[in-house]
């Protein structure tokens, strides 16, 4: 019986190849890579929030930056029932 290999071993392999990143290392990096693009907005914005809070910036500084930044985020997309998905296809 085979067992299926886990998720993203051919991009943690093809990482291992080309950089000087061992099978951990790479792991580790899609890992927290995969981790950072399935932030939800509500996690995204919560998150800069306190980041930008650390270095100092007011929230008249914090809030126009953030919603600059939300255009160009790539967040987790809504859990769809399988109803809206149907709608989405049929409309």
């Amino acid at each position: 019986m085979s067992t299926a290999p886990p998720p993203y071993e051919d991009l943690i392999a093809h990482l291992t190849r080309t950089s000087p990143l061992g099978h951990g290392e790479a792991a580790r990096v899609v890992a927290e890579v995969l981790a950072y693009f399935s932030e939800t907005v509500e996690e995204f914005v919560r998150r800069r929030h306190e980041e930008l809070k650390a270095r100092g910036l007011t929230n008249d500084e914090i809030f126009p930056r953030i919603a600059a930044e939300l255009p160009a985020r790539r967040v987790a997309a809504p859990e769809l029932s399988l109803r809206q998905l149907r709608r989405i296809v049929y409309g």
